[in-house]
């Protein structure tokens, strides 16, 4: 009985053992049928079709992109012209001290009869006299007919009319990152109308400028990496949408991809007034003042958070006979939030001489309110 049994369990075991390799068989072969019945072929072909239509559809979008800021840049190149203090008689800035002796810089159309804006030290003061090359060669004469040393800005008129210009954007609205355009004349007229791009690095910045012994400051710049050379300043900074939002005015020597730029809209309403009336008359307020971020550069010891200081009153300002007093410092002007000489010069812009306007002020931590009648400049 023992030898049966033992017998009998080694048979079953090999059935056992049979019927699963004969279960596997008949599972692989039915798997290996499905697989052949998959047409691989067609499968790879729609994936590589998607990937190519992706990649496809990716290099339209860069090329419409690129095409878009072309068309972009060409529509505004016709705006930009060449400024120089002497005539251009055929010198080059490949000569010694070239550039120098033409004294060479860029301006923008911003009207077509005839107005351009562009740096004070590339036009010089009001009512002085420089050249103007436009586009197409031709060069005119042109006067200053008003000029800011403070923030480096100034508009010449020329006799001419039915002028291509660009369009003017609102500065107040750039973000960091945006992208950013600058176009000019870097180092002389060989290389006119030279466009490089860049981005928005920052916005209100305070700089300071020393030169033959005294300090200056400019302030609410705009920063920008695109690259900016001597040349090019007066020229503009615009955005993707082609409108100009500032003025490129200077740039870090020290450092590359650090240029500056004046904010538009500092200068919309005498723009606008020129246009429209042919005149702008500019009032006069009498005081220099910094923000919180120039006090550092000047004293430890001043300290507040909003608002401008009041560094000087001007002798003959209007402000000198009211009761304003040097270190007041200034919060608002009709209501108005202040918190830098620009956003006060930008105000001041858009009134008129014997205009009245509300300076609120602190002293010792008081506010008080002081009515100013403004002068002219």
């Amino acid at each position: 009985m023992y030898s049966y049994k033992k017998n009998n369990s080694k048979f079953k075991k090999i059935i056992i053992w049979i019927s699963l390799i004969l279960s596997v068989s008949v599972f692989s072969i039915l798997l290996y049928s499905l697989y052949l019945g998959i047409d691989i072929s067609n499968t790879m072909v729609g994936t590589n079709q998607i990937q190519t239509e992706r990649m496809s559809l990716s290099i339209e979008e860069a090329k419409e992109n690129n095409e878009t800021v072309s068309d972009m840049i060409e529509n505004t190149q016709d705006a930009i012209v060449g400024i120089s203090k002497i005539k251009n008689n055929g010198s080059s800035i490949f000569l010694a001290d070239g550039a120098t002796q033409l004294g060479i810089g860029t301006g923008v159309v911003v009207a077509d009869n005839g107005y351009i804006l562009t740096n004070w030290h590339v036009s010089g003061n009001k009512y002085s006299n420089c050249y103007v090359t436009m586009h197409n060669g031709k060069i005119y004469n042109g006067i200053v007919v008003w000029a800011d040393s403070n923030i480096d800005l100034a508009i010449v008129k020329i006799s001419a009319k039915g002028l291509n210009y660009i369009k003017i954007g609102d500065s107040d609205q750039v973000r960091i990152g945006e992208a950013v355009y600058a176009i000019g004349n870097p180092i002389g007229y060989e290389f006119q109308r030279t466009v490089t791009a860049g981005i928005i690095s920052a916005v209100n910045r305070t700089i300071k400028i020393e030169e033959e012994g005294t300090q200056s400051y400019m302030e609410d710049l705009i920063q920008t990496d695109a690259t900016i050379n001597p040349g090019n300043s007066g020229g503009p900074l615009i955005n993707v949408e082609g409108e100009m939002i500032g003025i490129n005015t200077i740039k870090i020597t020290s450092a590359e991809g650090i240029g500056f730029a004046v904010p538009i809209n500092i200068i919309k309403p005498i723009i606008e007034s020129y246009v429209q009336t042919g005149n702008f008359e500019e009032a006069y307020i009498g005081i220099a003042g910094f923000d919180k971020n120039v006090i550092p550069y000047l004293s430890s010891e001043i300290e507040f958070d909003s608002g401008i200081y009041v560094a000087q009153i001007n002798l003959d300002g209007p402000c000198y006979k009211t009761s304003l007093k040097e270190g007041d410092i200034i919060t608002k002007i009709d209501g108005k939030a202040i918190n830098t000489m620009s956003e006060l010069r930008n105000y001041i812009y858009t009134k008129k001489p014997n205009d009245e306007v509300t300076l609120t002020i602190l002293r010792n931590k008081k506010e008080s309110e002081i009515k100013i009648v403004l002068g002219k400049k």
